[in-house]
């Protein structure tokens, strides 16, 4: 490879569309990065700086070139920046670098854009080590005094640099920022002749914003970056006026608290200007200014609230609040630009402005009302769709940000007139008024009549989903909310929806039975279902028992399709199918309980049947436990009769550490299970210790499984009482080096709620183990670990970082330990001030729910009988 002409028919085979010729020259350049690392480099370099050579060779060179030393997977970039450090000849370095620089100036585009790559790449590695420091002094030497090409390219580099997301290069750019600064500027400014050196400035400029806070502290500094990004937004080229909003968004977003003067003589026209170009790229960024401003006003608003003092409060001006009139009726006009022909995922204009409509009802409140009343009722009886579409999409995009008690009487006026709307010529407006009405039974539920609206709300919204698959999505989440909201008390005989619950189940089946059904339909029908269900009064128990039946059969009937599928597509349809089955049985035998004990063999064997016919890699088997556990939870100790037949799957999804979800699932699973059979668990114990003790070593399993298996192991004592003593030195130890992990001084959030969930598990397994022996008479064997229970408790009562659910269980394990030892044996340790005081604050606080004050109030009455007694089996420092 070290002649011009053969890299240059390497590089031409690489880019072959005969597969054949592609896959010898891509193991060529392979065995020659292998062979001679340096070498391969230099050959690459110097076939890209060859300016005789084609275009989309060179431009093949560069990738080529910035692919050996950079890549997107973080151990194999590693890999090849250690190659370019540690393998590469430095002489070879500096003439790839020399090389790289000059070509910068190449009239060719595509080597250019190439080039730029390849110098950032070498960036990337060498600035945060302070290899290349005077790379942006080039940089800008070349943007005052270069060609347009060079100029544009290295802009263009500059841009590639700053987009870099590597923590180190971007620390690094903080001390160049002076430079990166004078040299997009300068190419920004609106007497740069040349549109594309404008355009690679303005977008080098939107990409390097976050390392000039320093700039923008300094006024002089600050108006000069404003007045060239203003300048910009009204450039001839409408890519450049993108570029520019997008400046401004970034700018809004990290430095609010210098905007105040920008936005009074300029920001507020300017961007009301933008919003009405032609240009819809134009339109949508400048849209979406008001969406960065009010997402940083919403921001501000929360994190003042929650400050100490008015020293600490964040500068708040307004900015959403003062514009409302001017910018909320563009905003609704916008809406009016729907383009009926654009799917479901398309960002267009309309759906931006909707977007933005959205955040300033959740920045202004209030204050956003009048306007979008006012368009409503100018829009909503309009012979254009798209007039009538905007007003049912503003009313329902209001209704999270007002308080509920403003809503309520506009809603109450307008439910009526929106439910009439579902039945619509335009299938858009239909589908905005559906989603309209999930909005309204999400955020203001109250306001809807049972009496008067809950009958044509529901049958619309059956309509809708039963004629219209574009419509389908939408209904659901409104027949969702609804099933919800009016769900009523637990134990309830009946609530609002009992009445329509029997037609609603026949319809939803209906749906989900037809053969012609979009698979997305059925399986959000089947969410509905499974809403409803979960959401049922006690009178609607006797049609949830007769909906099992179907739910049972139609599971057992995808069980044989599972050997008959070919296509990918096709599994994925089966097993969305099993997996919402599943998902509606569960609910269903949660909602039966006991009663559900007749089908019990049924549909344990349904449920064996889909795992073992389904492949791996598969969300099934996940549902599918879930149902499992929720039959376990109902039969209780009766589940025993299914063990045998389900343990060897159970035993498998323990030890698949490779889909760690269903491991997860598989955890609790154990937990659920032992909780429910009790004593007669105890076989099986053995195994689910073993494999339960292997995740816990193992390194493959993310530290957030840990806990779970602590408290796993505490429903296994709780279930075998006394026959956990086989494991109580194991586990021991086990829970003594876990009390050992700390989050340091300086740790991160993370590291201090794993900390914290772990402190969770082993508390709820002592307080398993202490309850098992203590009923079993086996407290004698416990005491060798007291002491190291006490010094753990003692930690927690000294860390700051402490969550409800750990100070209860902590209060359990106080309570039991002391219950444990009913003569006094540990009065000591318990006459220690930090316990009374731990018990004290966590008794006291009226945060806490009354299940864990109860819980420390128990522990209290504990501790005084226990300093009450005389033995002393523990001595406590």
């Amino acid at each position: 490879m070290e002649g011009a002409p053969d890299i240059n028919t390497v590089l031409t085979n690489s880019l072959s569309p005969d597969a054949t010729l592609r896959n010898a020259a891509e193991q060529q350049l392979i065995h020659a990065a292998e062979t001679n690392f340096s070498q391969y480099l230099l050959t690459l370099v110097q076939a890209l700086a060859n300016d005789s050579t084609e275009g989309h060779l060179r431009a093949a060179a560069g990738i080529a070139l910035k692919n050996a030393f950079s890549a997107r997977e973080f151990a194999r970039q590693a890999e090849l920046q250690a190659k370019w450090l540690n393998q590469t000849d430095q002489g070879i370095k500096a003439q790839i670098k020399q090389l790289a620089l000059e070509t910068l100036a190449s009239s060719n585009a595509q080597a250019g854009q190439a080039t730029a790559q390849v110098v950032a790449a070498i960036a990337a590695i060498e600035l945060p080590r302070n290899q290349w420091p005077d790379l942006m002094q080039v940089l800008v030497r070349n943007v005052s005094e270069g060609t347009q090409y060079q100029k544009q390219a290295s802009l263009t580099t500059i841009g590639f640099v700053c987009e870099s997301q590597d923590t180190d290069l971007r620390n690094a750019l903080v001390s160049h920022s002076n430079a990166i600064l004078t040299a997009v500027v300068q190419g920004a400014r609106k007497e740069e002749p040349n549109t594309e050196v404008r355009l690679a400035a303005i977008t080098a400029l939107g990409d390097s914003l976050e390392f000039v806070g320093n700039n923008f502290k300094h006024e002089g500094e600050r108006n000069y970056i404003m007045q060239v990004v203003c300048e910009a937004t009204q450039a001839d080229d409408s890519r450049i006026q993108q570029g520019a909003f997008g400046c401004l968004n970034r700018i809004m977003a990290l430095y609010y608290e210098n905007m105040r003067f920008y936005m009074e003589k300029a920001l507020f026209g300017l961007t009301i200007l933008g919003m009405k170009s032609d240009d819809e790229d134009v339109a949508k960024l400048a849209v979406e200014f008001w969406s960065t401003v009010c997402e940083e006003e919403i921001a501000i608003e929360d994190d003042n609230a929650q400050v100490e003092s008015s020293e600490q409060m964040r500068p708040f001006y307004n900015f959403a609040r003062v514009a409302t009139n001017e910018v909320v009726p563009v905003l609704l006009g916008l809406l009016t630009k729907q383009d009926e022909d654009a799917a479901d995922d398309e960002y267009n204009i309309s759906r931006a402005a909707y977007q933005c409509l959205q955040l300033y009802a959740q920045a202004v409140g209030a204050s956003i009302i009048p306007p979008v009343i006012q368009f409503v009722e100018a829009n909503l009886r309009l012979e254009d769709w798209h007039n009538r579409d905007a007003a049912v999409s503003a009313f329902g995009a209001i209704m999270d940000g007002p308080e509920e008690k403003v809503l309520e009487p506009i809603v109450k006026s307008g439910i009526q007139p929106l439910i009439s709307m579902m039945e619509d010529p335009s299938v858009h407006v239909r589908d905005s008024t559906a989603y309209a009405l999930g909005r309204i039974t999400e955020a203001c539920s109250e306001a809807i009549d049972p009496s008067q609206h809950l009958e044509p709300l529901i049958r619309s919204l059956f309509n809708g989903l039963l004629n219209n698959p574009k419509m389908a999505a939408s209904c659901c989440w409104a027949l969702m909310n609804l099933a919800e909201r009016f769900a009523g008390d637990v134990g309830a005989a009946q609530n609002p929806v009992t009445p329509y619950f029997n037609e609603s189940v026949t319809k939803l089946l209906t749906v989900t039975g037809r053969m012609d059904s979009e698979p997305a339909v059925r399986t959000a029908a089947y969410e509905v279902l499974n809403v409803f269900v979960q959401s049922a009064a006690n009178d609607s128990l006797g049609a949830i028992a007769t909906l099992s039946h179907v739910v049972i059969q139609r599971l057992e009937e995808t069980v044989p399709l599972q050997q008959q599928v070919v296509s990918v597509e096709d599994k994925i349809i089966l097993e969305d199918m099993q997996t919402s089955l599943c998902t509606v049985l569960q609910a269903i035998i949660q909602r039966l309980d006991k009663e559900i004990a007749v089908q019990g063999d049924r549909i344990m064997q349904t449920l064996l049947q889909s795992l073992s016919t389904v492949g791996g890699k598969s969300s099934v088997p996940e549902s599918v436990f879930a149902a499992i556990s929720a039959l376990a939870n109902a039969m209780e100790d009766e589940f025993v009769k299914y063990m045998d037949a389900f343990t060897p799957f159970l035993y498998n999804a323990l030890a698949n550490q490779e889909e760690p979800a269903l491991c997860s699932m598989a955890i609790g699973l154990v937990s659920d299970i032992t909780r429910s059979m009790g004593e007669r668990s105890q076989p099986y114990c053995d195994n689910f210790m073993n494999y339960l003790l292997s995740n816990l070593r193992s390194a493959a399993l993310a530290n957030q499984f840990k806990p779970a298996i602590l408290q796993c192991f505490g429903d296994i004592a709780g279930a075998i009482g006394g026959h956990f003593e086989t494991y109580l030195t194991v586990v021991a130890q086990v829970l003594q080096q876990a009390a050992t992990i700390t989050a340091g001084a300086d740790g991160s959030y993370e590291m201090l709620d794993y900390v914290v969930a772990l402190r969770e598990g082993i508390m709820d397994a002592w307080g398993g183990i202490i309850g098992a022996l203590k009923t079993s008479g086996k407290t004698a064997i416990l005491q060798p670990f007291v002491p190291s229970i006490f010094e753990l408790l003692n930690s927690i009562a000294n860390d700051v970082h402490r969550s409800e659910a750990l100070m209860r269980s902590s209060m359990g394990v106080i309570g039991d330990l002391a219950d444990a030892y009913p003569n006094g044996q540990l009065a000591d340790a318990f006459r220690q001030e930090w316990v009374t005081a731990m018990i004290r604050e966590t008794r006291s606080n009226r945060e806490f729910q009354s299940r864990t004050i109860e819980t420390a109030r128990w522990a209290r009455e504990q501790v005084k009988r226990q300093i009450g007694g005389t033995q002393t089996v523990m001595q406590q420092t």
